[in-house]
């Protein structure tokens, strides 16, 4: 498949058209037909050289995609070929075809574009696992929210 790879990671890095190995589904998996990706300060700083990947992620730049479920892994929920949905990864979203956890796939709906959809996951499980995981925010309860952006 194709990727965009990253080359001289650093002050002079490139990016390049690349053919990859198309990935397979884990269990607890979900392969994505990439539409379209976000661009994230963390692809940027990786590709300066200055933001390590994750252990055991691709090296492939691209941490959030929209698109189509192409194939799901034992135990990745009920995703079905053809789903729209947008995901964060850990890396791996500058190619065709892009892996998630399935805990960290959504389903889309029909009124919302790909194109949109691919900018959303980042800053959605952000401002989630802050407000109702670690801050467990419930019902009745006021959130203040005094900055947006990183």
């Amino acid at each position: 498949m194709k990727a965009i790879a990253l080359e001289n990671p650093g002050r002079d890095y490139r990016l390049e058209l690349a053919e990859i190995s198309k990935p397979r589904p884990g269990t607890g998996e979900i392969l994505i037909k990439v539409a379209a990706a976000g661009i994230n300060r963390a692809d940027i700083l990786q590709a300066q050289g200055a933001y390590p990947p994750p252990p055991g992620a691709p090296q492939t730049l691209g941490l959030e995609v929209s698109g189509h479920v192409a194939e799901a892994g034992v135990n990745a929920g009920n995703y079905q070929v053809g789903d729209a949905v947008c995901a964060l990864l850990g890396g791996g979203g500058y190619a065709e075809y892009a892996l998630a956890p399935a805990e960290c796939v959504l389903p889309l709906p029909s009124s919302l574009d790909l194109i949109d959809a691919a900018a959303l996951p980042e800053a959605l499980f952000t401002a989630w696992t802050n407000i109702a995981e670690t801050g467990r925010l419930k019902p009745g309860e006021t959130l203040l929210v005094h900055g947006g952006a990183s």
